[in-house]
């Protein structure tokens, strides 16, 4: 019999650790800058907000802002001060600041737990942090120890990720073009000139492979990370194929946006990741990726395969996977194995997407 004195608990699960910040929301008046813009002020940035600023800009985190004020008198303050280009969304206006924040998570299409936002209001960071919990809050004077902590120091800095903010703000262009064209998405889609290259992975890519299989989740076939060995020795391996896809259109290139794992056996092709940056989420990339692995595949002799394990945010890609004309043909656990029928034929390109192949 089971006494009190006996009965033994299971521990409590340790919370899941917090992702790694990609954006930065700032508060301007008295937190970038000392003083009030609209005061008359011309007020100067603290030294140590700059510093952060540039720090967490090479380590590929952004900037946004999310501020009280007159939109056009503070824009002008940030380009006086040669400041401006290092923020990707500027939301100021005299909304509720929760609002702002959640508007710049939107425009950067980023998960709100990976969103940080510092105020020297504690009101305002009071009324951020009700509204969204998982938001990380800073007070002001907290700006230049910022780059120390944990939560802003990304596993790898690469030079794309240094890049991030010209990323981004390009990105923002083509949303702005996209929001002026009077046509349907898929017209717009055409005007843009999309190229998808793919291209076997090399040693240079491993922290930008690895990069991918942490940050994105939304997109993603399996959620499974792998760290640079892994990747390495996934690269050496002959049963195995890496593939790394990168973006470019008129507005200039999205980067490595895109990771497929394939492992080869005598009768399949089995893909066993496939990730997409959520940039790209709106471009028909998936499909094209997909349609590049099933031909490739194809072209070798091999059934392809596709394994799929769902998470609270991936089912897009199983989607895409079906839509590729991939079926279900096993079931174990929270797996899913799907399959393409070798006598049909392979997806189309759309039109939109070119892909240029360098396997």
């Amino acid at each position: 019999m089971t006494t009190e004195a006996t009965r033994t608990e299971a521990p409590t699960p340790a919370p899941a650790p917090a992702p790694t910040v990609k954006c930065l929301v700032w508060d301007l008046d008295d937190t970038v800058w000392d003083g009030t813009v609209l005061e008359g002020d011309a007020p100067q940035p603290f030294p140590e907000v700059l510093a952060t600023l540039r720090a967490l800009d090479e380590r590929g985190i952004l900037h946004a802002v999310a501020s009280r004020g007159d939109h056009a008198t503070a824009t002008a303050h940030l380009e006086a001060l040669g400041i401006e280009e290092l923020f990707t969304v500027l939301e100021i206006g005299w909304g509720a600041k929760s609002d702002a924040v959640r508007r710049v998570a939107e425009a950067l299409n980023i998960g709100i737990d990976t969103v940080a936002f510092i105020d020297n209001d504690a009101v305002e960071r009071a009324e951020v942090a009700a509204a969204h919990p998982a938001v990380r809050v800073h007070a002001a004077e907290q700006a230049g120890g910022l780059p120390a902590l944990a939560a802003f120091q990304p596993p790898f800095v690469t030079d794309e990720s240094r890049g991030r903010r010209h990323l981004y703000r390009g990105e923002l262009c083509r949303k702005r073009a996209q929001d002026n064209y009077t046509g349907p998405a898929k017209d717009f889609l055409a005007t843009l000139g999309l190229v998808l290259s793919v291209r076997r992975a090399s040693e240079t890519d491993l922290e930008r492979a690895h990069e991918l299989t942490v940050r994105t989740h939304q997109l993603n076939t399996t959620g499974r990370t792998y760290d640079m060995a892994e990747l390495r020795e996934l690269l050496a391996s002959p049963t195995h194929q890496v593939l790394v896809a990168g973006l470019e259109d008129r507005y200039g290139s999205y980067g490595t946006i895109g990771l497929a794992l394939t492992e080869l056996t005598e009768n399949d092709s089995v893909l066993k990741l496939l990730l997409l940056s959520c940039r790209v989420m709106s471009r028909g990339v998936g499909p094209a990726l997909i349609g590049h692995v099933v031909r490739d595949a194809l072209a070798g002799g091999r059934r392809p395969v596709a394994e799929f394990v769902p998470t609270e945010v991936n089912r897009v890609m199983l989607v895409n996977l079906r839509f590729s004309g991939f079926d279900v043909i096993e079931r174990s656990g929270d797996r899913v194995l799907l399959g393409f029928d070798p006598a049909a034929t392979p997806p189309a390109q759309d039109g939109a997407v070119r892909v240029v192949a360098t396997v």
